[in-house]
């Protein structure tokens, strides 16, 4: 079985660049300190190092 991610959102998204808000989303995310699980891949990977001041992540 797939590892997984446990990806909170922690600061709010006002101020931030659309491009970040897409990624943010694209994460399943709507709301401050919703948490969702992602698999742990290169594509998730590469979209966390772009929010990760956005985000908290935790692997299962």
């Amino acid at each position: 079985m797939a590892n997984k991610l446990e990806i909170t959102l922690t600061k709010s998204l006002i101020g931030t660049k659309p491009q970040q808000r897409k990624i943010v989303e694209a994460l399943g995310l709507r709301k401050m300190n919703q948490t969702v699980e992602q698999a742990d891949n290169a594509a998730i990977r590469g979209m966390l190092d772009k929010v990760a001041h956005l985000v908290t992540v935790k692997g299962n």
